[in-house]
């Protein structure tokens, strides 16, 4: 693994943001979700995330959700991804999603 510097992780924005709704993405080649995600005054992004093996659409909503809302926009099957949804995979591969403790306001930076 290749250090990185204070500078490059603050270069990161790392965010809480409220799951507003949550579809199942057609023609993606893993099954996964299209996610809108509002991140306050960051705005609402939507993003693709295969994270279909431990979570349904409707338990998705109203859910906090940690993301990289920095990105450059990604081309993920028909939709353009504008963050990423962070996770950790389970003993299976399966990925768990990154949460916060309490509510937090949208937006939230991790520090």
């Amino acid at each position: 693994m290749e250090p990185i510097t204070w500078t490059d992780f603050e270069r990161v924005h790392l965010c809480v943001g409220t799951v507003l709704d949550a579809d199942d993405l057609p023609n993606a080649r893993k099954p996964a979700y299209l996610l809108t995600i509002d991140f306050g005054p960051h705005g609402i992004k939507r993003s693709s995330a295969q994270i279909t093996k431990h979570y349904t659409k409707e338990g998705l909503v109203g859910r906090q959700v940690v993301a990289v809302i920095n990105f450059p926009e990604k081309q993920i099957g028909s939709i353009m991804s504008q963050c990423l949804v962070t996770g950790f995979p389970d003993a299976n591969g399966d990925i768990v999603l990154t949460t916060v403790e309490r509510p937090l306001p949208n937006g939230s930076r991790l520090i």
